[in-house]
């Protein structure tokens, strides 16, 4: 089984005069589509929001698409907040679920009216002392502790998560904050992290509910919502079978008229905070081969590297690869595919079966549509690549340029050295 990229070849070609390699781009009929399999896949609960987690895809033309599809987004700080603002998103569009966080970014959360979800039991006086109120809806996250366990096994360690609140700081952080003024509270809780099964989210909502409804019995808080996060992942790699976002659904409303409905707690909204799902499968990298290197393996060296995709440095991930033009040719080589870095971590593939790479090819990066270049940096100096929209027509549309060697000595403005920094720039043409 093979993956199949969104663009062709010629396609490739076409856009490389005028946006150079490495580039990343993003699919909007797939992104529009999915959107739409989401929100029809939970139209049984009548408050159902999917707040797009930010920090996934931080790119505002891309927020606009799912916003125009009703979602809202999950954000973690100013800066993210300030992007949903810009967009167009408003008050209970925006979800603020950050931890360790500053005084300051409370204050703006607050001052856009987003929702905030409250992750430790001492922000809440930390919060009040901040804004001089607690605000009257608002979440808290929830940790149980432990192995988070389903059918098929051990899926996550949340004991050892920073994240969130015990139970019983929980029901503690419920009567503290009704008492000081809340009226209508969420719960919020991440337990697992990419997971491909259709029962994650179905087996976390029974146990979320169970929780909801032993809370508004014991404290008297009126859940008004009941937020699953993220963790719904994708098959990254070609022999995997991806979720069944309908599937899943059905499964949530299960749990929901199990627990919930006989509880009299049937008019609980859900909301979901995926980013991986919503845009991972939406967005590759395209880079192209400049090198080959044939020492105790078989090399490819790209024009891109770790700064515009970290995932498999740092996680040993997978992504699959496509060599465009050769999608039906014969896996007979076998290469490391590597960026420029001064680290040997800096590889897209190892080991990797694939059709033989000749100077010039264009390798195209699977599911880097999510965490892919929000997660950039400029390690020896790299600079971050543009981002490239193929929109419905087939047009493209810049959506971020790339960087340049201004960007990176930018803020140098205030330092001596700018000066000398700007005539090489200007003598470079940079």
């Amino acid at each position: 089984m093979m993956k199949k990229p969104f663009v062709t070849k010629a396609q490739v070609e076409e856009i490389a005069k005028n946006y150079p390699t490495p580039f990343y781009i993003y699919d909007e009929k797939g992104i529009i589509e999915n959107a739409k399999a989401v929100h029809e896949a939970f139209a049984w609960n009548k408050g159902f929001k999917e707040y797009f987690a930010v920090k996934a895809t931080p790119n505002p033309r891309l927020m606009e698409i799912l916003m125009n599809e009703g979602c809202g987004f999950d954000c973690s700080s100013a800066t993210e907040l300030m992007l949903s603002s810009a967009v167009g998103a408003k008050g209970s569009d925006i979800m603020f679920s950050s931890n360790d966080t500053p005084a300051s970014e409370f204050v703006y959360a607050d001052k856009i009216g987003a929702i905030i979800n409250l992750d430790d039991f001492t922000h809440i006086d930390f919060l009040e002392k901040t804004i001089g109120k607690i605000p009257e809806v608002i979440s808290c996250r929830y940790n149980p502790g432990g192995v988070f366990k389903m059918s098929n096994g051990i899926m996550d360690n949340p004991g050892d998560s920073k994240y969130g609140m015990t139970k019983d700081q929980l029901f503690e952080a419920y009567k503290i904050l009704k008492s000081k003024g809340a009226k209508k509270f969420g719960i919020h809780a991440f337990l697992a992290s990419n997971t491909v099964s259709n029962d994650y989210y179905p087996t976390l909502a029974g146990q979320l509910f169970e929780l909801a409804v032993e809370l508004e019995k014991e404290t008297g808080a009126d859940i008004a919502f009941i937020n699953l996060s993220g963790g719904v992942g994708i098959p990254y790699r070609p022999d995997q079978t991806g979720n069944d976002i309908y599937a899943i659904g059905k499964g949530v409303e299960e749990q929901y008229n199990r627990v919930l409905v006989p509880a009299g707690m049937g008019d609980v909204a859900i909301y979901t905070e995926m980013g991986r799902f919503m845009m991972a499968p939406y967005g590759a990298l395209v880079t192209k081969a400049i090198h080959e290197k044939h020492i105790y393996k078989e090399y490819i060296g790209v024009d891109a590297c770790a700064v515009n995709l970290m995932r498999p440095a740092m996680y040993g991930a997978y992504h699959h690869i496509t060599v465009l033009g050769k999608e039906d040719a014969p896996l007979d080589h076998v290469y490391d595919v590597t960026g420029s870095l001064c680290e040997n971590n800096d590889k897209f593939a190892i080991e990797r079966p694939l059709p033989k790479i000749d100077k010039g090819d264009y390798l195209f990066i699977h599911d880097a549509g999510a965490h892919g270049f929000a997660m950039g940096y400029n390690y020896n100096g790299k600079l971050k690549s543009a981002e490239l929209l193929l929109k419905k027509d087939g047009s493209v549309e810049l959506i971020r340029r790339a960087e340049t060697a201004r960007d990176y000595f930018a803020t140098f403005d205030s330092c001596d050295i700018y000066s000398k920094l700007t005539e090489i720039m200007d003598s470079e043409n940079c």
